[in-house]
């Protein structure tokens, strides 16, 4: 059947016993997941009741350890009463990552493969060192290999990332993956909503790299960039030399890789790319708008692949924490600002870093070119596009009591576990008004809806837009609604 054994002690019933089992647990889990993390595993010996099973990386061990070991237990007993106990290691001899592999393409953490030799970094005007393409031993790296790497904002660093309880876990996690020396999670996925800070943490990690080890090669570019280079390589007939270059990189970093949901081709490619460096120990930061369940149009595989490492979100920014950017970005412009302004700005800009950086530097040229100093008043006057697209943003609380009063329930129902359609259908609407009309994540929504799981938020987003193309009267219901909460 394919199912490993290394046994000398193990007669050949427990081995039928245990191809049973990994035939139910493919069954009850799906392929992917099986090849990813049970077909990999070795049964060993019998001592004492307890079975003896290896597998490749402890990562791996603790994934089983987690998500399988009481399953398996279960069918363990159903199998064999003498097995009383799984006892569940790390194999000891591992003479490469890709020897350790049981099965191709298993997505767990290995050790990092030693540098290849490179010809030393030339640093860049700002001081910061220069961030190259791979180069697999050449002396000189050409035009082609030299444009692979987008550039790096030289402003994005980790010491100009201002911390705060939003962005806390993106941020020790990203500054973990920087300063290793071996890879521990792999992949580490980044995702939030626009402007929260996803880029900005993939630049100072590769600054951080390539500060530390300018040997190391790290290539950081978007899931656009990888498309049209693959869609290049694929009408030039030249996808040896695009394989080539992208696994034999230490560093592979992709940002907003839900530009390629849907592309198959291009999945198909990054799918053996993350696993060709996955294999060899090679790092992956890859960054999304959402986590990797939710990303429509991505094969499962794939969303089995990004979920097997560290997935750190970044939520939408606090007052604190939009005050902490305010007085650093100050800070950083060599400006004292009114205390006033400053609290102003932190309470009405409140999307996204990059609409209150933008606020803030509209504020400071204004003052700067008309010569006039920084008051309240003037703010007002300068932001005043801004603050009326600010005010007129709807809040959750606003959405459910404009659709309880158009359907005549009340607004308690929104919250209840009633699942009558007179109930449950409007409360769908405002799950899907929510998402249309404000900046929270999905399970920011859920909460405000009875704490609600996020995957229910995006049935009933998925509904709606079902009943909207099907029925022309609820389409117009919903509209309604639309516009009155936008007026």
């Amino acid at each position: 059947m394919g199912y490993q054994h290394d046994i000398s002690s193990v007669d050949g019933a427990v081995e039928e016993q245990w191809g049973r089992i990994c035939e139910k647990m493919k069954s009850e889990i799906g392929d992917a997941a099986f090849k990813s993390w049970l077909k990999p595993m070795s049964i060993k010996d019998i001592v004492d009741g307890s079975l003896k099973i290896s597998v490749p990386t402890r990562f791996m061990r603790d994934w089983v350890m987690t998500h399988y070991a009481e399953r398996l237990q279960s069918l363990w007993n159903r199998e064999n009463t003498g097995i009383k106990s799984l006892d569940i290691s790390v194999q000891e001899e591992r003479k490469s990552p890709t020897a350790a592999l049981a099965s191709k393409g298993g997505p767990f953490a290995a050790p990092l493969s030693q540098p290849r030799p490179q010809s030393s970094s030339r640093g860049s005007k700002s001081g910061m060192p220069e961030l190259r393409s791979a180069a697999t031993g050449r002396d000189s790296l050409s035009d082609e290999r030299a444009e692979l790497c987008a550039p790096l904002d030289t402003r994005y660093t980790f010491d100009n990332f201002v911390v705060g309880k939003p962005n806390e876990f993106a941020y020790a996690a990203a500054k973990r993956i920087a300063e290793a020396e071996v890879v521990q999670f792999n992949p580490l996925f980044l995702y939030g909503g626009v402007g929260l800070g996803k880029t900005h943490l993939m630049h100072a990690i590769a600054w951080q790299i390539r500060s530390a080890n300018p040997n190391r090669s790290v290539v950081y570019m978007s899931a656009e960039k990888f498309m049209y280079r693959f869609i290049r390589a694929l009408r030039e007939k030249n996808t040896v030399d695009f394989k080539e270059q992208f696994r034999s990189v230490d560093v592979l970093m992709i940002d907003d890789v839900q530009f390629i949901s849907g592309k198959e081709s291009t999945q198909e490619e990054f799918f053996h790319t993350f696993n060709a460096l996955v294999d060899q120990g090679r790092q992956i930061v890859i960054s999304a708008d959402k986590s990797p369940s939710d990303l429509e149009g991505m094969e499962e595989r794939l969303k089995s692949r990004l979920n097997c490492g560290l997935v750190a979100d970044i939520h939408a920014t606090t007052y604190e924490l939009r005050l902490g950017i305010l007085q650093a970005k100050s800070e950083q412009m060599n400006l004292i600002m009114p205390q006033k302004v400053t609290e102003f700005l932190a309470h009405k800009i409140t999307s996204n870093v990059r609409e209150l950086e933008g606020a803030l530097n509209r504020v400071v040229a204004h003052s700067q070119l008309v010569g006039r100093d920084i008051t309240l008043e003037s703010t007002q006057e300068v932001l005043h596009d801004l603050l009326r697209a600010n005010d007129r943003r709807v809040t959750i609380e606003e959405i459910q009591k404009r659709v309880a009063e158009h359907f005549n329930i009340r607004i308690s129902d929104m919250h209840s576990a009633r699942r009558a359609r007179s109930v449950a259908r409007p409360r769908q609407v405002a799950m899907y008004l929510a998402k249309q009309l404000t900046s929270r994540s999905l399970p920011e929504i859920g909460r405000k809806f009875g704490g609600r799981d996020h995957t229910t938020v995006m049935h009933a987003v998925k509904k709606v837009d079902e009943l909207r193309n099907a029925e022309q009267s609820f389409a117009e219901d919903v509209e309604l609604l639309k516009r009155m909460l936008e007026s």
